[in-house]
């Protein structure tokens, strides 16, 4: 069995990718597994790592925006287009999959298309609410959509009935229970434990926010808290905070290495709303305040997490009215009582899928019973 995968540009589009073909390998040793990405993204660095066999185009999305700029790069990008679909053909000519499966990202456009064309079995897996732009297209062509969240199943032309699967889930995310993670931590009594983070690379507004809450509550052994600044926000993040003397409940990290351990000792996580972040605060049952990053494509963040908050388990406070005073107001509320907190925990884990690989894997095994 050959199953290649095509996805790329961010650890979104690439993790899900890795993980079903993770999954895929566990299952079947001798499985072969093949990727396409780009060679200057994320792919690049992560699938070789994983020791798949890894092949790469040359493509580049086109620009909304006409300025002079953009105009010169959607030139380019029709180019890249032509020259990547001849590039994947050739590729997929070559390698012979039984299966192609994309997970998003430019990159995954010509792929599929091609390996359709060729007659291959196609699938995708869309992580968001809000469908991207690749997923629209391909949703007519391919043999089966995978969405992780049925909201997306409005805004596509589908060929077949789509499969509801969730997002594949990091197995140490599933293994670590509270009570041992908070012995790790250091965490010896029942106080409440608020995760705070804006991703590896920061987010400037969020660490605002998170800067002025740790001064509200530091010292008044309210609240322990974790929070992640990010590579690009920890000195400026340090700078705000060197005049208190902060307490030992309060621990500020340039990057949150340990998250599987962070995350199921926390009673409350503040954070953006990427696809895979929200399936698992899900998975884990975490009551979440998400603060959508207003700079993602199609405004898939803000789209994600009213899916969470529909179902009662977060609050959402959009960058825009994003304030220090906002951020207190409505940690004080959510944790002013304990019931607040077990309830949206509950609708989180009601709204869990937990069996994301299992149900992608047959959906898979059953294109390949097709192929054979």
């Amino acid at each position: 069995m050959h199953i290649l995968f095509a996805g790329g540009g961010t650890a979104g589009h690439i993790n899900p990718a890795l993980a079903i073909a993770g999954f895929i390998r566990e299952k079947h040793p001798d499985a072969h597994i093949s990727y396409i990405g780009t060679a200057d993204k994320l792919e690049a660095k992560l699938v070789p790592e994983k020791g798949y066999n890894f092949r790469t185009i040359s493509v580049a999305g086109f620009q909304r925006k006409l300025t002079p700029a953009n105009i010169v790069k959607n030139v380019s990008a029709v180019s890249k287009a032509f020259t990547a679909s001849i590039r994947a053909r050739k590729i997929l000519k070559e390698l012979k999959p039984d299966i192609v499966i994309g997970t998003g990202g430019y990159v995954s456009g010509p792929v599929l298309r091609e390996a359709a064309k060729l007659g291959i079995k196609t699938a995708i897996h869309e992580q968001n609410a809000y469908p991207g732009v690749t997923t629209k297209m391909l949703s007519s062509k391919v043999d089966a959509v995978m969405l992780a969240m049925p909201e997306a199943e409005k805004y596509l032309k589908l060929k077949n009935k789509p499969y509801i699967t969730g997002n594949p889930v990091r197995q140490e995310l599933l293994k670590t229970n509270r009570e041992e993670a908070r012995t790790k931590l250091g965490i010896q009594d029942d106080i409440p434990l608020i995760l705070s983070f804006g991703g590896s690379l920061g987010a400037m507004r969020i660490n605002q926010a998170v800067s002025d809450l740790i001064k509200w509550h530091n010292g008044s052994d309210k609240f322990y808290h974790i929070h992640g600044t990010g590579k690009s926000g920890y000195g400026d993040f340090k700078d705000s905070i060197k005049d208190l003397d902060l307490s030992d409940k309060i621990d500020v990290r340039e990057y949150i290495s340990d998250m599987n351990v962070c995350m199921a000792a926390a009673d409350l996580i503040i954070c953006r709303a990427g696809a895979i972040t929200l399936s698992e605060l899900l998975a884990c049952g975490k009551p979440s305040i998400l603060i959508p990053s207003p700079y993602v494509t199609e405004n898939h963040q803000f789209h994600n997490a009213m899916t969470l908050k529909k179902i009662g388990a977060a609050e959402i406070i959009e960058e825009k009215d994003l304030t220090s005073d906002k951020l207190i107001e409505v940690v004080s509320q959510l944790i002013a009582e304990k019931s607040n907190l077990s309830k949206m925990a509950m609708a989180a884990k009601n709204g869990a899928i937990m069996d994301s690989n299992e149900r992608i894997y047959e959906i898979v095994m059953n294109l390949y019973k097709d192929v054979k």
